[in-house]
């Protein structure tokens, strides 16, 4: 019989696992045991008598870290082997957007454009577009704006290099790759983002066949969902300066 302690870490693990991905590969043998070792000189004994509501109030508090630390310990030791240490590329997925930490991507030659791509007006955009094309308050009108894949994307363009990319993110569409360190996670008007503050290769995904198709080196991006449409802010070097456009959508 579970306890409410147990369905909150089950749930808990459930969130971790939308944002982390494992191998598919089974880990060695000799990561798995240590793994296990680490389990089992955290967890509570099951043979024990049941501890008190303090007691479960401790475990409760410390039993994110625990996930933490195993998941650390996982990293570390599959990293260590010699067939998991080419293998160890953390994927988070977010707003349409997956991000791969702990590898390089290759940009083509030259940027390129994306499928269909086309410019045409604010007002236009709005109406091929099934849903809310929004502008920054603190940047005015865009001075060029792009319509692509279908109508699925739209893209404004300001001329001091700041791009904003608005689209219907319940799928991948972008791959972003970089070496660690990890994006910062932030909070973008009560929504969750990340901020990633160094050049990375940005890639699209066919939808067709699910390919790979590099697109050009992005610099600092901030990224995060409005509603359900998924925004991506690029050419902001200051992360502060970045939040204060992102929450002035409208």
């Amino acid at each position: 019989m579970t306890s409410p302690d147990d369905d909150g870490l089950e749930a808990e693990l459930m969130a971790l696992a939308e944002v982390l991905d494992v191998p598919a590969a089974p880990p060695p043998a000799d990561v798995a045991a240590a793994v296990r070792a680490r389990l089992e000189q955290a967890a509570p004994d099951p043979s024990r008598r049941r501890p008190g509501p303090a007691r479960r109030r401790r475990w409760g508090r410390s039993r994110w870290g625990l996930v933490a630390a195993i998941v650390v310990a996982v990293v570390a030791l599959t990293a260590a082997t010699p067939q998991g240490r080419a293998a160890v590329v953390h994927i988070l997925r977010l707003a349409g957007i997956e991000l791969r930490v702990g590898e390089n991507g290759t940009p083509p030659a030259s940027p390129l454009p994306l499928p269909g791509e086309r410019t045409v007006t604010l007002d236009a955009a709005r109406h091929m577009v099934r849903f809310p094309v929004k502008v920054p308050a603190e940047l005015g009108a865009p001075d060029r704006v792009t319509v692509s894949d279908g109508s699925r994307i739209v893209s404004l363009f300001w001329a001091d290099g700041v791009r904003i990319d608005q689209f219907e993110g319940l799928a991948p569409y972008f791959v972003k790759q970089l070496r660690e360190p990890w994006p910062d996670n932030v909070g973008v008007d009560g929504a969750e983002g990340w901020w990633i503050d160094r050049e990375h290769t940005i890639s699209r995904v066919d939808r067709e066949d699910g390919t790979e198709l590099p697109l050009r080196l992005s610099g600092p991006t901030l990224v995060w969902f409005d509603g359900e449409v998924a925004v991506r802010l690029e050419g902001v070097k200051d992360k502060r300066r970045a939040l204060e456009i992102a929450a002035s959508l409208r």
